[in-house]
């Protein structure tokens, strides 16, 4: 059972999807810094591209996705022209090396263009990189999708489809504009499966407006009844200072801290109880997925699109705001489309912020992923006393534990697994090695995973 602290949960902390956080990227990481970590990949290192489609049919009130309509169809054909340019422009740096064993699609929504687009995209991508029967998986909007598309994922031989679900309940569907019945949604996965596409996940939400824990229970049965092969059971993150749209969504009518807390531990009781194995704190996959096994086998990783068994070391972002990950870089591309296409047109790799990792950010990084991923992590010598007097007040509430110098987030401190790792933050945190200046420990406060 969950323990519930209300001050803990009072203080938003990063998701980690990476170390260091997009908070900390700076304008003085840029293209030529990308540049040389593109030179510097190796012939056989692993790689995985994302490709990124910033725009849908439907925009959606709670989004927090970089994403415009899609009914501009001069702006929508000018940006897949720019991203096919950044392709050659990418794959002409790296010259032939590094060996591609992933390709994601996401946005915004992939079927927000003609599948036909997406087979261009693909075709492109398979003749100018070293790729060789890549595992393929794409982002779709249920809502657009048809009966065209499962066969051109199939003959595209995508290996996995992420649905945007959400919610079942119409009321919240409403009180959020993302309309899809139930009907609807049980039509996507039986197309899918039709076609042998049978790696499903479905995205789900909890602090919706006027959501109760019966919605989510509701919302929970249909989708134990459709037997995802993964689930992610995201918080809404109610930001309309941040994300205009979001205005258009009734703060009055959100759940409290101690519901959105309630939801969270009902599904996360509901998921596991139904046979399904919880990766992190909010990723939930069948026994028999792969990310399932890299769970037992503690090779579960955190990128920028949530946990995943992809251990690859280079991630390459296409596409406005894509991110890219490199052993000692992260960068990202131009957000604004229209920037993004000049800069492409002028034949530049649109990289325009990121963050250098440095070799305590690398300790730092595997630190936080390892208590995120696995749930404990083992520290150096350098670490033990400070980490100890910080993370005391953590343990007099039983949120974790010691095994000698391994450090165990406790299964009842799950929700609190976030706040436990930004104490290794080097911005945030209190942790540092023993051969450095000292800071005051924070109290437990922080941000908390519900």
């Amino acid at each position: 059972m969950w323990s519930y602290h209300p001050d803990l949960l009072a203080r938003p902390v990063p998701r980690y999807t990476s170390y260091p956080t997009a908070m900390e990227f700076a304008d003085d990481v840029d293209a030529d810094a990308y540049g040389q970590a593109l030179d510097a990949v190796e012939a056989a290192t692993p790689i995985s591209l994302y490709v990124h489609i910033p725009f849908c049919e439907q925009i959606c009130w709670y989004c927090g996705c970089n994403t415009g309509a899609a009914g501009r169809k001069h702006r929508l054909a000018d940006y897949l022209a720019a991203l096919q340019s950044e392709i050659a422009l990418v794959a002409r740096r790296l010259g032939g090396r590094g060996r591609v064993h992933r390709i994601a699609f996401g946005g915004g929504s992939p079927n927000a263009i003609a599948p036909v687009e997406l087979v261009r995209l693909l075709d492109l991508l398979l003749t100018l990189f070293d790729a060789h029967r890549p595992e393929i998986s794409i982002e779709l909007d249920p809502r657009g999708f048809s009966a065209e598309w499962a066969l051109v994922l199939a003959a595209a031989r995508v290996t996995r489809v992420s649905l945007g679900v959400q919610t079942f309940a119409p009321h919240i569907q409403e009180a959020i504009g993302r309309i899809q019945p139930l009907s609807h949604i049980e039509r996507v996965v039986a197309g899918l499966r039709l076609r042998d596409i049978d790696a499903i996940n479905f995205d789900l939400m909890y602090g919706l407006p006027g959501q109760t824990l019966a919605d989510l229970d509701e919302t929970l049965d249909e989708t134990i009844r459709l037997a995802p092969s993964r689930i992610s059971l995201f918080g809404y993150a109610h930001l309309p200072q941040m994300i205009p749209r979001q205005r258009r969504i009734d703060a009055g009518r959100l759940p409290d801290h101690q519901l959105r807390f309630e939801q969270a531990r009902r599904g996360h009781e509901r998921l596991t109880g139904a046979g399904y194995v919880p990766v992190g704190f909010d990723h939930f996959a069948l026994p028999s997925d792969p990310l399932a096994d890299a769970a037992r086998e503690g090779r579960v990783s955190r990128n920028f699109q949530g946990f995943t068994e992809d251990d690859s070391p280079v991630l390459i972002g296409i596409g406005a705001s894509a991110i890219s990950r490199f052993p000692d870089l992260i960068v990202q591309n131009e957000k604004r489309a229209g920037v993004y296409r000049d800069l492409i047109a002028a034949g530049r790799l649109p990289a325009v912020r990121g963050a250098a990792i440095d070799a305590d950010d690398r300790e730092r990084g595997r630190l936080i992923q390892a208590l995120l991923c696995q749930g404990s992590a083992r520290l150096e010598p350098g670490w033990l006393g400070s980490a100890r007097t910080a993370l005391a007040p953590f343990e007099r509430l039983h949120i974790l534990h010691w095994e000698g110098a391994r450090l165990v987030v406790e299964d009842d401190g799950l929700p609190y697994a976030r706040l436990v790792a930004a104490q290794f933050d080097r911005r945030r945190g209190a942790i540092m090695r023993h051969d450095r200046e000292p800071v005051t420990p924070l109290c437990a406060g922080g941000a908390a995973g519900a």
